[in-house]
């Protein structure tokens, strides 16, 4: 069995790109930690750079319909079937993502189980409106499972979810399974460049049409605002809202501000005992630090 390696970095790091290479240079193969890239037909506004694979075998993206109930409990399952499959295959296993959580549960800090029903709760739900539940699970999580919004019962079962995904806010329940744990480390000004030169280019390949398109398969862009970000301030542009000017200022800064997000979820990370390796975003740099680490182990590959 292979050893786990696992690259993590904010949005627009150039995390696929280095994880292909590496795959490529020690056989290995890739599992996505990104809670939006599991959802066919959100590819552009995900970044899920499909092109940048080429001949490398990737994992856990397009797994599940948009709208549909995917959480925490799903990709714990998901990503443990996958591994043992890579493994099957003797090929590294590399973990590539920046949703803080789901790096934490293929690290196997968490000793998770599904969410049990909290009887409690439901005796007050009785008692609330279906805007009310909804404003509840907001206050709780962002929003991705748009049909929990549209049916109480799931509603209810997603907000005894989150309650339970916000229990894992103290101390880990396990110690990292891997140490070949790397971040990529740039400069914020670097990644504030790169978000806004990115959503330039994805904006002209095609970013609003996929919105348009994903409404036009039924997903209302009420709904469709629950997925954040390119997906939220898009559907504002289409419904009338904002301007295009206005839409590609605000969208910019939520994507900073979720960068910045992302690095204080990792530097808590490391507050709590996770050794991260901080390497330059070069390729080179990247893929040969690593192999020495892997080969200083005596792992061959």
């Amino acid at each position: 069995m292979k050893q786990l390696i696992v690259i993590l970095g904010a949005t627009a790091t150039g995390k696929t790109k280095l994880a292909v290479n590496l795959a490529r240079e020690i056989d290995g193969e890739i599992i996505s930690a990104d809670s939006r890239q599991v959802y066919r037909g959100m590819d552009i506004g995900t970044g899920k750079d499909l092109s940048e694979y080429g001949d490398v075998k990737y994992h856990l993206i397009d797994i599940a319909a948009a709208g549909d109930q995917y959480n925490i409990f799903n990709y714990k399952l998901s990503f443990e079937e996958v591994l043992q499959q890579i493994n099957e295959r003797d090929k590294f296993p590399i973990v590539c993502g920046g949703s803080g959580m789901y790096l934490e549960v293929a690290l196997g800090l968490y000793n998770m189980n599904e969410a049990p029903i909290d009887n409690r709760f439901r005796l007050e739900a009785d008692n609330m409106s279906d805007s009310e539940l909804i404003s509840h699970l907001e206050a709780l999580k962002e929003v991705h499972n748009v049909t929990d919004l549209k049916d109480r019962e799931r509603l209810i079962r997603a907000i005894e979810i989150a309650r339970e995904e916000t229990k894992r806010s103290g101390l880990y329940d396990n110690e990292p399974c891997t140490h070949f744990i790397y971040g990529v480390d740039t400069s914020r000004q670097e990644i504030r460049d790169r978000i806004t030169k990115r959503l330039k280019s994805r904006l002209e390949e095609g970013l609003i049409e996929e919105v348009e398109e994903l409404h036009s398969t039924g997903i209302s862009f009420e709904s469709l605002r629950y997925y954040g970000l390119e997906y939220k301030y898009v559907s504002m542009y289409l419904q009338g809202e904002l301007n295009y000017d206005e839409m590609f200022r605000l969208l910019n800064t939520a994507i900073h501000q979720f960068a910045k997000r992302q690095m204080t979820w990792f530097r808590r990370m490391e507050r709590r005992g996770v050794k991260i390796k901080w390497l330059p975003a070069d390729s080179g740099i990247f893929t040969s630090t690593i192999v020495s680490d892997i080969e200083s182990c005596g792992i061959d590959y």
